[in-house]
């Protein structure tokens, strides 16, 4: 997806994370280190005007056999993150204004440049609740 796509009609990202919940991957997940959900972007084709992947799962301790049909294994480049973190409230709300603050971001404010190799968010006890939810927001700099 990309983000002009995300703000069209044939935005991608909210039917994906309505699958991934309608249809329980997060339990299908073998070895899995903690229950939080890993919103991870990724394959950046360019910047954040660029096309992208969105992988939705966890982090697990290691990869062991075969997968469940419909799982990948995905390991995370080795990067530094800035963070993000969201202010408190309904998710299809503070995750996006997060994202804007990271677009606008000075690189003093980032720490460093976007590297658009790697960017997650994480889904903790603190967004158990989808109306009241806090979200951490890592983003790949160098």
């Amino acid at each position: 997806t990309s983000n002009a796509q995300e703000s069209s009609p044939d935005a991608q990202i909210s039917k994906h994370w309505a699958r991934f919940m309608r249809e329980k991957w997060l339990e299908n997940i073998p070895d899995k280190a903690d229950g939080n959900i890993l919103a991870v972007y990724t394959d950046y084709a360019s910047d954040q005007n660029g096309e992208y992947t969105l992988l939705l799962g966890a982090r697990v301790r290691q990869v062991k056999g075969n997968l469940p049909p419909g799982l990948v294994a995905k390991g995370m480049p080795p990067v530094k993150f800035a963070l993000f973190r969201s202010e408190k409230g309904p998710v299809a709300k503070v995750v996006p204004e997060t994202w804007m603050r990271v677009w606008s971001a000075s690189q003093s404010e980032m720490g460093g440049i976007r590297s658009y190799r790697a960017d997650f968010e994480v889904y903790d006890a603190r967004a158990r609740d989808p109306e009241n939810a806090q979200v951490d927001i890592y983003v790949g700099i160098r």
